[in-house]
C-alpha cells in the first residue's frame, strides 16, 4: 500500500488485496482466496498490462511521442489503454463492439479515446466479430501510422502479471499459506501465462488451471463457439499461452457463472462480472477436488460496476 504522495495514478497500480472467501466455500473444500483487481485506477488487472506494454515501447523507443496507440478490446484492455494514454499524453483509438458493456465503451471515451463500434452479430461474441475488428484496425494502423498494442502477441503484457503473482506470494507467506493451485479464464492469457512464469520459479508445486466456458471449449475440445462472457475465449489458442505454461483446462458453464455473481455480491462483498465469476466458479471446483488443508487461487478481473446495465444483477436473470 501506498505509504506518501504518488507523483501519478499510475504508480496507484497493484498492491491490491486478496480476501478469503468465507461463505461460499462447502464444507469439505480448500480454502479459496480471491485477488481483487478492482482496487486498480480502471478498476480492472488490465491496468498492468496497458502500463507494462506502454512503458516498454517507450523504453525501446518503438513508441514515438505523440503517436497514436490503437487496440481493438472487448472494453477492459480498451480502457486501461486509454487511461494509461491520457496520462502519457498519447492519441488513442480502440476498435470494439455493440456487444460489449456500455460501461466499458463510455469508459474510453471519458478517458479522450476514439471508439470504432463493429456491429456483431445478435450481441453474440464470436471469432468473426474478432476477425472484422482486426480488419478495422489494420486500416487504422496504416492510415495513422499507429503503435498497435498487439495484446495477443506482445510478452511485454507479461510484465506486469509478474508483479501480480510476486503480489499474491508475498501476502500468502505473510499469512503463512502455501497457493496449491490457481486458475484463471483465457482471452489474451497474459494474466495467466505472467502469473504462471512466476509462480513455477517461486512456488514450482502449484498447478496452474486454464479457464475457458463449455460453449467456446478451444483449449479442451479444440473448437471455438458464441458466448457471452466478455473479455475471453476469443475462438483462437493465445500465442502468449505456451503448454507448458498449465497444467489442465476446465470448462465452466456460462450459467453457473452468471448465477454466482449476485451470491458473490450479497455474500461475499466482491462485486464483480462475469469472467470474475466463472474465475471464482472454478476455483470453486478445484477446491472441492483438493480438500481441506489446500489453497486456490484466482483473481476478480474487474469491478461490478461495468456490468450494471445488463441484466446480469436482476435475479433470476437468464442468458
Amino acid at each position: 500500500m501506498s505509504t506518501g504522495i504518488s507523483s501519478s495514478t499510475l504508480a496507484t497500480i497493484g498492491n491490491t488485496p486478496v480476501v478469503r472467501l468465507q461463505h461460499l466455500v462447502p464444507p469439505g473444500s480448500a480454502e479459496v482466496i480471491v485477488k481483487i483487481e478492482a482496487g486498480n485506477p480502471t478498476g480492472s488487472y488490465k491496468d498492468r498490462m496497458a502500463l507494462a506494454i506502454i512503458s516498454e515501447a517507450e523504453r525501446r523507443g518503438d513508441l514515438r511521442p505523440g503517436q497514436r496507440v490503437v487496440e481493438y478490446s472487448g472494453g477492459s484492455t480498451g480502457s486501461s489503454l486509454a487511461y494509461v494514454c491520457a496520462v502519457k499524453g498519447y492519441p488513442c483509438t480502440i476498435v470494439s463492439s455493440d456487444t460489449f458493456s456500455q460501461e466499458k465503451l463510455r469508459t474510453m471515451r471519458a478517458f479522450g479515446a476514439e471508439v470504432v463500434v463493429v456491429p456483431s452479430d445478435n450481441g453474440l461474441i464470436t471469432p468473426e466479430l474478432f476477425d472484422r475488428m482486426r480488419e478495422v484496425l489494420k486500416r487504422i494502423v496504416i492510415d495513422e501510422n499507429a503503435y498497435w498494442t498487439d495484446q495477443f502477441h506482445n510478452t511485454d503484457a507479461l510484465a506486469g502479471y509478474d508483479e501480480l503473482a510476486l503480489e499474491l506470494l508475498r501476502q500468502t507467506r505473510h499469512d503463512g499459506v502455501a497457493v496449491d493451485a490457481f486458475c484463471a479464464a483465457v482471452g489474451t492469457a497474459g494474466l495467466l501465462a505472467g502469473v504462471s512464469r512466476t509462480l513455477k520459479v517461486h512456488a514450482p508445486d502449484a498447478t496452474i488451471t486454464a479457464l475457458e466456458p463449455t460453449a467456446s471449449p478451444m483449449l479442451s475440445a479444440g473448437h471455438a463457439g458464441p458466448h457471452h462472457v466478455e473479455g475471453i475465449a476469443t475462438g483462437i489458442v493465445p500465442p502468449l499461452l505456451a503448454r507448458g505454461l498449465y497444467d489442465r483446462v476446465l470448462a465452466i458453464d456460462e450459467e453457473d457463472a452468471r448465477s454466482l455473481a449476485l451470491p458473490l455480491a450479497r455474500r461475499e462483498g466482491i462485486f464483480a462480472g462475469t469472467s470474475s465469476a466463472l474465475n471464482i466458479a472454478g476455483a470453486l471446483r478445484l477446491a472441492a477436488e483438493l480438500g481441506p488443508g489446500h489453497t486456490v487461487a484466482t483473481v476478480t478481473c474487474d469491478t461490478g460496476l461495468k456490468y450494471l446495465a445488463g441484466d446480469l444483477f436482476e435475479p433470476g436473470a437468464a442468458l
